[in-house]
């Protein structure tokens, strides 16, 4: 059973516990800015919403890849960039619909949440619970694609 990221914003208190543990993880640093999960600040609504990479089934930063540098992790799922392979075109980035990847200038190479190797830092960290690694059916993903299937837009003939 693969598993995924569950962030829930009504519980983030915006300590940036997720950030810091995200970059010591992969840069064996406390630096927000090498983060690859963001708490967002809506300041006017006074909200922090945590947001990184939802690992898309059909991810569009590795379909767009012209290098095959973004590649399936077989254990976590994760869309796991390779360093080595990557040659820092930015497609990825102009690919992913939520600006989840991003380029980084002092490597030349993109970044992206990798899930850790199926130990999430961020997870682990969040003091409140607001970021959880759950089974991925419990995320409700494949519920909504079940629906999502129901759905018949095809003309009905009437009675």
């Amino acid at each position: 059973m693969q598993k995924s990221l569950y962030i829930d914003a009504s519980k983030c208190t915006g300590c940036l516990q997720c950030e810091l543990a995200c970059s010591f993880e992969n840069y064996g640093m406390f630096n927000p800015s090498r983060s690859r999960i963001k708490v967002f600040n809506f300041e006017h609504a006074g909200r922090k919403v945590p947001y990184t990479c939802t690992q898309c089934a059909d991810a569009w930063c590795m379909n767009a890849c012209p290098v095959d540098a973004i590649r399936i992790d077989a254990v976590t799922g994760a869309k796991v960039v390779h360093e080595a392979v990557c040659v820092g075109c930015k497609v990825c980035t102009i690919a992913c619909p939520f600006g989840t990847i991003n380029y980084v200038a002092e490597t030349g190479k993109v970044q992206k949440c990798d899930l850790c190797g199926g130990d999430p830092a961020c997870a682990t960290a969040c003091p409140t619970g607001a970021i959880t690694y759950v089974d991925a059916d419990w995320t409700g993903f494949d519920r909504m694609r079940a629906w999502a299937g129901k759905t018949d837009t095809a003309p009905r003939a009437s009675a």
